[in-house]
């Protein structure tokens, strides 16, 4: 492996448990990402990174359905798959099978996500990863690692990565608690980015990547026109008439992008705007104004959708936002 500084500071792990989503995606730091929340209930995470040198670990568990878009740190790789294989995991449009490496470049993340979901992965500079690539297969990094891909690897291989990910970040919970000998990070961090590789199947298949692209940008250009006008909701027949497509393409786009309809995704996002805006409100925000903001008219039926989805009334959201009175 190429030599790589070895890190010095304190906090090369950092564990987190959280009850919110926006502050779930804003404990990954150094990773720009957005949360909406998809299933219904109070939320609740752990996030677990290990900032090896020129690689993080990672480990994500969330309790509700979500929605991930963002991207990594500058120049990176991501390396990712399921703790356990679920239904209804889409990785930047494509549906993820069991034993499925999720990869590509860090510069574009778009994941949905089950209930009750763990994800473990790799972030991998490419600093490290060229010359390894280059030493391991004696040719440049693999042009397929610019895209978003879903690899298929064997049930054998995707359990042997699950476990040394698994035993690598105990093992770094560990040292990190009596202290940071360097020569076993590098061989801790050496050992777990070769079980990624060779997991990696020895051919790739990229024919399916322009249709894939078309759906995703479909269903981009619809989300960007739902959020457009929040406190005016538009009608499924108006974003098909706005987008030159059939209610039907449509429909089949985003239940292969997202796993979901056109309708409920709008009813989602909507929520999750009125959550957030009264998460980050002030003296002068009101449930009514919130409410209205994002297009729910009839309060009480707001209300109701609204406790069910996040586990507890707006007001509350409100309240516990503004902090004690007094």
């Amino acid at each position: 492996m190429p030599h790589t500084q070895a890190l010095a500071t304190a906090d090369w792990v950092e564990s987190r448990q959280t009850e919110d989503i926006d502050q779930h995606a804003a404990a990954q730091a150094g990773w720009h990402l957005a949360y909406e929340q998809f299933s219904e209930g109070s939320f609740a995470g752990r996030v677990l990174k290990v900032h090896l040198p020129g690689l993080t670990l990672f480990r994500e568990d969330c309790n509700v359905a979500t929605r991930q878009r963002g991207r990594l740190a500058p120049d990176s790789y991501g390396f990712a798959l399921p703790l356990r294989h679920q239904a209804e995991l889409f990785f930047n449009g494509q549906p993820v099978p069991a034993d499925a490496i999720m990869c590509g470049k860090g510069d574009e993340v778009d994941m949905t996500t089950p209930p009750d979901f763990t994800l473990l992965a790799v972030a991998v500079e490419r600093a490290l990863l060229g010359p390894l690539w280059e030493s391991m297969y004696h040719k440049p990094l693999a042009h397929w690692l610019e895209q978003q891909l879903v690899l298929e690897t064997t049930a054998d291989k995707a359990e042997g990565v699950r476990r040394l990910q698994l035993a690598a970040l105990a093992q770094a919970e560990r040292l990190h608690a009596g202290g940071l000998p360097a020569t076993l990070l590098e061989r801790l961090r050496d050992d777990v980015l070769l079980e990624w590789m060779e997991a990696l199947p020895p051919a790739v298949d990229t024919s399916e990547l322009a249709t894939l692209a078309r759906r995703k940008r479909l269903v981009d250009r619809a989300c960007e026109l739902m959020l457009s006008r929040p406190e005016e909701p538009i009608s499924v027949l108006a974003l098909c008439s706005a987008l030159g497509t059939s209610r039907r393409r449509l429909h089949y786009c985003f239940q292969e992008v997202l796993g979901t309809t056109p309708a409920k995704y709008l009813r989602m996002i909507r929520l999750n705007g009125a959550h957030r805006a009264l998460r980050g409100g002030g003296a002068a925000s009101s449930v009514q104004a919130v409410a209205a903001h994002w297009g729910f008219w009839h309060l009480s039926q707001f209300a109701q959708d609204y406790r069910r989805q996040f586990g507890e009334r707006p007001s509350e959201t409100l309240k516990r936002t503004r902090g004690p009175a007094g």
